[in-house]
């Protein structure tokens, strides 16, 4: 297995250090405890008689029955693709990738999607619970070190009603619940002891540019409210041995062109939030979709800059956050 040496933010000088024989998968507890059950009941009752699943809170739309809200998603989750992703953050990606399960549609509207054809279109294949769970051994088999479930806000109560099978096929690994951060409290509340680590993108601060670019005017409260549930859950983010996350809160900040105020305000929340938060500050934005053909979105049509970037990260430090991600593996 290769080693490589893992940096002070990874691990604390220990203070963030579990070791892998401490280490049981949340999702594996709690179906030792018999509370997988009700989880699963909690979570279908989430998709009617009126869709709770997510904010948008789709009144009337009963996705038991197949019908759907903003979404597009009715009775099962349908899966863009899957496959061990080398590109997420080290401490997932590892050596052997972090096991990406991409969910079709979504519950926010960006402007700048740079997976739109994923997002805002019927791609994949509709799975039942029985096909998600297989899908995540398939993964395991493939030797992924986690399983990270993509835009899974919509579908969440898909995902749990998938564990039950998936846990009697063998699944061990950790579970990865990489959102928008557009997330309902109570579908948060159904995923306390299922998920391991948690990954928000807290994109926005700003009420305003979030309905313009997100078409969600509540975003940045929504977000605020569910990373404080999430790092409620599970704590500051937990390595172990090898440096792979095993347990806690890695949060994503994607710097926006011309957006800096947006950011100040984030990464200060996130160190009042805790100091010892994991933070990627993502420069990774490019205008896609809406932001790249419609005039509307002018000011976000190109690239964030190497001082916008710059700013960002000093920005981070200066609110008191030092858990900043960077590549330290060999190959990133």
């Amino acid at each position: 297995m290769p080693r490589w040496s893992i940096p002070d933010e990874v691990h604390g000088q220990g203070r963030f250090l579990l070791r892998r024989r401490d280490f049981t998968p949340a999702y594996l507890r709690t179906h030792a405890s018999g509370g997988l059950p009700a989880k699963v009941d909690e979570a279908l009752a989430h998709l009617g008689p009126s869709c709770r699943a997510c904010p948008r809170l789709c009144q009337g739309v009963d996705r038991r029955a197949n019908a759907f809200g903003v979404c597009k998603v009715g009775r099962h989750a349908r899966v863009a693709s899957a496959f061990p992703h080398f590109g997420e953050e080290d401490v997932l990606r590892g050596w052997e990738g972090s096991g990406t399960i991409f969910f079709s549609w979504c519950n926010l509207r960006c402007a700048f999607c740079q997976n739109f054809e994923v997002s805002q279109a019927p791609a994949g294949e509709e799975l039942d619970a029985p096909g998600l769970a297989r899908l995540m051994l398939r993964l395991q088999e493939q030797g992924c070190h986690n399983i990270n479930f993509v835009t899974p806000e919509h579908v969440a109560p898909q995902i749990v009603e998938a564990l039950p099978h998936a846990i009697a096929l063998g699944l061990h690994l950790p579970l990865v619940y990489n959102t928008s951060a557009y997330d309902s409290l109570d579908t948060l509340r159904v995923m306390d002891g299922l998920v391991d680590v948690y990954m928000p993108d807290f994109k926005l601060w700003d009420e305003g540019k979030s309905r313009e670019y997100l078409a969600a005017s509540n975003y940045p409260e929504v977000a605020r409210q569910s990373i404080a549930e999430m790092h409620r859950q599970v704590g500051e983010l937990h390595a172990d041995e090898d440096g792979l996350a095993v347990r806690g809160l890695l949060v994503r900040h994607l710097v926006m062109p011309g957006r800096s105020e947006d950011t100040r305000h984030i990464v200060g929340w996130l160190a009042g939030l805790s100091p010892d938060t994991y933070v990627n500050v993502m420069g990774q934005y490019y205008p896609a979709w809406k932001a790249k053909t419609n005039p509307r979105f002018a000011a976000i049509n190109r690239r964030v800059n190497a001082t916008e970037m710059h700013e960002a990260r000093d920005l981070a430090r200066a609110a008191g956050l030092w858990r900043l991600d960077d590549r330290w593996r060999e190959g990133g």
